[in-house]
């Protein structure tokens, strides 16, 4: 069992995970980063489905920030983004069509085709 900490939603019981493949690779990514330097995940307007993911580094953390933790990996979500990912897993894959970071989204009715985007 991976030492996940997850931040509960007020109100919803439904928490967003980050998993063990996810919080491998960010800590590869930050390696090479100033201490402080963590991965924020954010959603917005566009994509082809109505909303997108965005994934950036990011050194401030906001005083509403949700902090989703697996083990010294850590990811920062903004309030409004939160809302659009609760009970999500975000994860990374690596297969033949190449690595990303993928969101398993259970708020989205439907997504494209390389997973970037999603309505609700």
């Amino acid at each position: 069992m991976s030492d996940t900490l997850t931040e509960i939603l007020p109100g919803t019981g439904k928490p967003i995970t980050l998993s063990d493949r996810a919080a491998k690779r960010i800590l590869e990514i930050l390696a090479g980063e100033d201490e402080g330097v963590m991965l924020r995940v954010s959603v917005s307007g566009g994509g082809c489905s109505g909303f997108q993911y965005g994934f950036t580094l990011d050194d401030n953390r906001a005083a509403d920030d949700i902090v989703v933790q697996n083990g010294r990996a850590t990811v920062l979500i903004d309030s409004v983004s939160v809302m659009y990912l609760e009970g999500s897993e975000i994860d990374f894959v690596d297969d033949l069509i190449g690595s990303a970071f993928k969101i398993h989204n259970p708020n989205a009715t439907a997504s494209c085709g390389c997973g970037t985007s999603f309505s609700v």
